[in-house]
């Protein structure tokens, strides 16, 4: 297992919006006129996204999860109600250690208006069966969660489906021309929409078998197959 013993990391985007960096994941908060919206949490260990969002903004504070890997959601304990997608739910209740008192449904095309800004929800299963983005049409960006990054991306175990995590991928090429920049979960920050393309051409290599096996370089149960540019663990 990976020591997970940094503290969180804040880093300011802009005016309303910050980054927190957790041992290799990453968390958001979008400050809105009316409200906060965070997107998940990170493992919990280290210290507390709740905590952090509270010293940022003292409007009420909004849970999202864009997935339910443990890693996106070890500090969901500490909010009220976790917003995610109807097909997130069970794999959450099988991953989450500190049940919420609410967990309510975000569903495909709804928007999330925080006041000033908003967040139409996009449902990318694949990684897992519920997944989602966040598309802010007017600042043009995408809230990607481990769906899109340049990091190695997790698709083996119960949960994935590579079928569906391509037809996702399709689905995200379609709405490239809605947003300039995404917010990846892991790895570089920020990175092009280009991206997407560069993951879908080595998730289609993968499918045909038509990427070599390598060691992992961290204790997982699967092995490491390297695109152009995109890479996975299955």
């Amino acid at each position: 297992m990976q020591e997970r013993n940094q503290p969180l990391e804040v880093i300011k985007i802009d005016e309303q919006t910050f980054r927190i960096e957790d041992n290799g994941v990453r968390s958001f908060v979008f400050i809105g006129k009316e409200r906060a919206l965070v997107v998940d949490t990170g493992f919990g260990e280290t210290g507390s996204v709740r905590q952090i969002a509270a010293k940022l903004t003292d409007k009420p504070v909004m849970l999202v999860i864009t997935h339910a890997d443990g890693d996106h959601i070890g500090g969901a304990g500490a909010f009220e109600t976790a917003w995610m997608h109807p097909a997130e739910m069970a794999y959450y209740y099988t991953r989450s250690s500190v049940k919420n008192p609410s967990v309510s449904p975000l569903w495909e095309g709804d928007v999330i208006d925080i006041g000033g800004r908003r967040f139409e929800v996009i449902h990318i299963p694949g990684h897992t069966p519920g997944s989602i983005a966040l598309l802010d049409r007017e600042n043009r960006i995408l809230v990607s969660g481990d769906t899109v990054s340049e990091a190695c991306i997790y698709m083996f175990g119960p949960a994935r489906n590579l079928t569906a995590y391509l037809a996702s991928l399709e689905k995200l090429i379609k709405l490239q021309g809605a947003f300039d920049v995404i917010y990846p979960s892991h790895g570089t920050f920020p990175i092009s929409p280009e991206q997407i393309e560069t993951v879908r051409k080595a998730a289609l290599e993968l499918a045909a078998g038509a990427l070599p096996p390598q060691e992992p370089p961290i204790p997982v149960p699967a092995q490491m197959y390297a695109g152009d540019g995109a890479s996975f663990y299955f």
